[in-house]
């Protein structure tokens, strides 16, 4: 009788390669990306905004900290950044947490191919593999639990910091300066299509970031605001050539402390 738990790769079967989630497809453990009937009217938090935007030699990607269920809060303090690398990060909108599920997946993923091939996977080859992921939770998306990431990081060939956004289906667009997904996205990129401009230092990517959140928490109730009184600011992540690195607490208090102070 066979062994249900057995996850020995059939004699013949062919290698999955350097890839983790085709390693666990070989042995039938990858993730199933599925839900129930109706799930979608469970109270279930959601992730609202991230965005991302270039500056001279790099990338800073920013979050709110906000989750919903409906109209009600659901946290206040939720990462919605993650490091992905050394040199890359992800950020998510949508239902929560399926996305950190999908975000850790990806984590894995990544360092599982450079342990097999003994280097980095390409910034390209990174933003293909999340189009991947999010392409795989589309019976999920049907029934209205939806994720969308956003993706940025440091390629090194090119010496230039990227940015990628995403659709429910997993078509990935690269955007030239700035992107936004999330609730408030359409109200953070309209003032970033304002405010960005070429050159910018990372200081001043990091502040720009800042007053894009204040901007779409303004106008959108799902997308939080930097808190003064409790000490809740935005995730922020700058990434350049020195590699990944989190904005310093200094910078984003006095950023948010200047946003909040101009729209008094």
């Amino acid at each position: 009788m066979s062994d249900p738990f057995d996850r020995t790769l059939p004699l013949g079967a062919p290698l999955p390669g350097s890839s983790f989630v085709d390693l666990l497809r070989s042995v039938g453990a990858e993730p199933k990306w599925e839900g129930t009937p109706g799930g979608h009217q469970l109270a279930i938090p959601e992730g609202t905004t991230v965005l991302a935007l270039r500056y001279e030699g790099g990338v800073v990607i920013a979050g709110d900290r906000r989750a919903t269920e409906g109209h009600l809060v659901a946290h206040r303090h939720i990462q919605k950044v993650f490091p992905a690398d050394h040199d890359s990060a992800v950020a998510i909108a949508g239902t929560a947490g399926i996305a950190i599920e999908m975000v850790r997946l990806f984590q894995v993923e990544l360092e599982h191919y450079e342990k097999i091939e003994g280097t980095r996977l390409s910034l390209e080859g990174k933003a293909s593999f999340l189009a991947r992921l999010v392409r795989n939770q589309l019976p999920m998306a049907f029934q209205g639990l939806v994720v969308v990431p956003l993706f940025a990081g440091y390629d090194a060939e090119t010496e230039v910091g990227r940015l990628f956004t995403y659709d429910v289906v997993g078509g990935r667009y690269e955007e030239n300066d700035y992107g936004a997904t999330g609730s408030g996205s359409r109200l953070a990129k309209s003032y970033l299509r304002t405010a960005f401009r070429p050159g910018l230092t990372r200081e001043e990517a990091i502040s720009m970031a800042v007053d894009a959140l204040v901007a779409a928490a303004d106008e959108d109730t799902a997308t939080g605001g930097p808190d003064l009184v409790r000490g809740i600011f935005p995730n922020v992540y700058a990434i350049g050539a020195e590699g990944l690195e989190e904005a310093e607490e200094e910078i984003i208090r006095s950023a948010a402390e200047a946003a909040i102070g101009g729209q008094a």
